[in-house]
């Protein structure tokens, strides 16, 4: 694992590896352990690479790395987990090393870049230099698990891991995008291909681009389509025969977590006790000789602590398990420092406890397996059941008593409202999935709605026309609003899966978990999205996803080969804090400070007037806005620590 960046200029000179070497320093924590940076000055390229050592500590496995002709550079981020297979099937040939990076580039020499791509099993983000046909191309895995941003600085090109990396050339100075700005207030994040910045994109999962100097960049060109293979496999689906499905899928976990055991360094897991984790923790251990490390963090706020169940399950299984409670004061002193760890705008909240986790996991392990993506592989989010649910009813009710009845739920008391909610329960139990303060107005808003595309949107939505909240903000086009990227599914469950898969797990989800394990310096690995898994999860009928109203039914009988049913049969609690309760408290005063309607005023992004109205709500505890308000102060933390890191960078490319 490790952090990548480079650029291409018109006009090459003698300050080039300079420039890439502060590039590559934005992004140290990807990478303590080693740098590099190659250059050739006469074609006006540079590479700089971060290392994380995981696989060949030697020196072999430096990068960027030459391919034996000479013809190739690579600077590359990520595991290919399947590099032992791939050199066994290419020509025989004397070995510098044993890196996933070297068997890379022979397979791109010998097969061509894009069918060795194809090959390639694990999560990459890599840039290649073909010296040949001076052409720059960067890759990224299939479902986004390494990141990768472009674009242009004055005339240079420009890529790397993060945007820190971009920040640091000299010529960079975009401005900042409204329109992702609304995207993340509608979401808590910015959804590819948009970043915070104009004209500085983020590379989409499953693609290659190929750049030229002094062409237009191309679109991006798959080399995987998620929508082909979830359209392919729910035209073909397995039997509804549960016996051969489960041990199928054990079969194939199996295999695809054997393969992400394989490092020269310490590793473990992260454990929460839930079905996707206690399902990797279980199959870790029934390959491992020796106790698999385990780690988890608590809190004493019971409704937010899943460390007991952790606990349990690491118990049960034998995994030598650390846990570390944390107080409340140690888990908010983390707040004013995620714009640093996260360095675009991003307010998922459980990013605090993710941050936690891997720090913990770190202290003893340099790769830590995660359980990332069972929810959106086997249909375990309970929004799935609710929204479907409340689909097949209001599509008969019109629109106009919809819109009615949602605008009078909206200004009702709260202790009305709630008692509504709780007779909505009865037709749609998976309302309790959350608290009555923060579920009355979702309820409210998703009445309004007149398609299932609509309604699936406000469920997942913050801020309500999030246009009006910013300055001269256009909301772009999504994978939830454009029907170019939306697949042709019959089932509105599986439509919803879908649309999580391309949007929300690699532009929330497996952000926050690069990001935080990264920012201390862990390699985190996601066995559960091995590209073989994705395509058989989708050839999975919704019998055997859903069964007698059990969500991640198939997933579950794998685990209960392992691990008792009572143990981890559970109302689903996700990895959150009470961030709505800490703003009314101990984090009032910083709050209170960014949100500063002058302040708002001045920085010319917020409506500060509509950001009061909906903080004295909150504060005075007419309505739980903590979701929205978590939005606008992880954007407000940015800007801030923008203006602060202008002078040390500026510092540090002067060196």
């Amino acid at each position: 694992m490790c952090g990548i960046a480079g650029y291409w200029s018109a006009s090459g000179h003698c300050g080039m590896r300079r420039i890439a070497r502060a590039m590559a320093e934005a992004i140290r924590h990807r990478g303590p352990d080693d740098r590099g940076e190659w250059c050739d000055e006469r074609a006006g390229i540079a590479l700089a690479h971060r290392r994380l050592s995981i696989l060949d500590l030697s020196a072999e496995g430096r990068q960027p790395m030459i391919s034996a002709s000479g013809r190739y550079v690579i600077v590359f981020n990520g595991e290919v987990f399947n590099h032992e297979e791939l050199r066994a099937q290419l020509p025989e040939r004397r070995w510098r090393g044993h890196s996933d990076t070297e068997v890379m580039l022979e397979a791109i020499e010998n097969w061509g870049l894009e069918a060795a791509i194809r090959r390639f099993t694990g999560m990459f983000a890599f840039a290649l230099w073909d010296r040949d046909e001076r052409e720059l191309h960067l890759v990224r895995d299939r479902l986004g698990i390494k990141p990768l941003y472009y674009g242009r600085c004055g005339k240079d090109f420009v890529f790397g891991s993060e945007l820190r990396a971009l920040r640091a050339h000299p010529a960079f100075d975009a401005e900042i995008d409204r329109g992702a700005v609304a995207l993340l207030m509608r979401h808590n994040y910015i959804p590819h291909p948009y970043s915070i910045y104009q004209g500085i994109s983020k590379l989409p999962p499953g693609t290659t681009l190929r750049v030229r100097l002094g062409q237009e960049l191309p679109e991006p060109a798959p080399f995987w389509l998620a929508r082909a293979v979830a359209e392919a496999g729910t035209a073909h689906p397995f039997p509804d025969d549960p016996e051969p499905a489960v041990e199928a899928l054990h079969r194939l976990l199996l295999q695809t977590i054997r393969r992400r055991m394989i490092a020269d360094v310490p590793l473990g897991a992260f454990l929460s006790g839930g079905i996707d984790s206690s399902t990797v923790v279980a199959l870790m251990q029934a390959q491992s000789s020796r106790p698999v490390r385990t780690f988890s963090v608590g809190f004493v706020e019971k409704d937010y602590n899943e460390a007991p169940f952790a606990a349990e399950v690491a118990r049960h299984l034998g995994t030598d398990h650390t846990e570390l409670y944390v107080t409340p004061a140690e888990a908010q002193a983390v707040a004013p420092r995620l714009p640093e760890y996260f360095d675009e705008p991003f307010a998922d909240s459980s990013q605090i406890p993710t941050l936690l986790v891997a720090a913990l996991a770190r202290q003893h392990v340099t790769v830590a397996l995660s359980g990332d993506g069972g929810d959106e592989l086997f249909a375990g989010y309970p929004r799935y059941a609710l929204a479907k649910q409340l689909w097949s009813v209001l599509r008969h009710v019109p629109s106009r008593l919809r819109r009615v009845a949602a605008a009078g739920i909206q200004v009702l008391p709260a202790g009305i409202c709630e008692r509504i909610l709780r007779a909505a329960r009865t037709s749609f139990p998976e309302l309790s999935e959350g608290r009555p303060g923060e579920q009355v107005p979702r309820f409210a808003r998703l009445l309004s709605e007149d398609s299932w595309q609509a309604l699936y949107r406000q469920m997942l939505s913050h801020w309500d026309l999030p246009e009006q909240l910013i300055a001269g903000a256009r909301e772009p086009l999504t994978a939830l609003t454009d029907p170019r990227r939306q697949a042709e599914l019959s089932d509105f469950t599986f439509r919803m899966m879908f649309i999580d898969l391309v949007s929300y797990l690699p532009d929330d989800i497996l952000t926050k978990v690069d990001r935080a394990s990264m920012a201390v310096g862990l390699e985190a690995r996601v066995p559960l999205l091995d590209h073989k898994v994705v395509e058989f999860a989708w050839r999975l009928p919704m019998s055997l996803l859903i069964r007698n109203g059990q969500p991640k039914w198939l997933l579950r009988q794998v685990l209960y080969k392992y691990v008792p049913a009572h143990l981890v049969d559970r109302p689903k609690m996700g990895f959150g804090l009470p961030i709505g309760e800490w703003l009314r408290g101990p984090l009032r005063d910083w709050a209170e400070a960014l949100l500063d309607e002058g302040r708002m005023a001045d920085e010319g992004f917020l409506d500060g007037q509509r950001v009061q109205g909906v903080w004295q709500e909150h504060t005075r505890g007419r309505r739980n806005w903590q979701y929205p308000l978590w939005d606008v102060l992880m954007f407000q933390a940015w800007l801030q620590s923008q203006r602060a890191s202008r002078p040390a960078l500026q510092a540090a490319l002067n060196a």
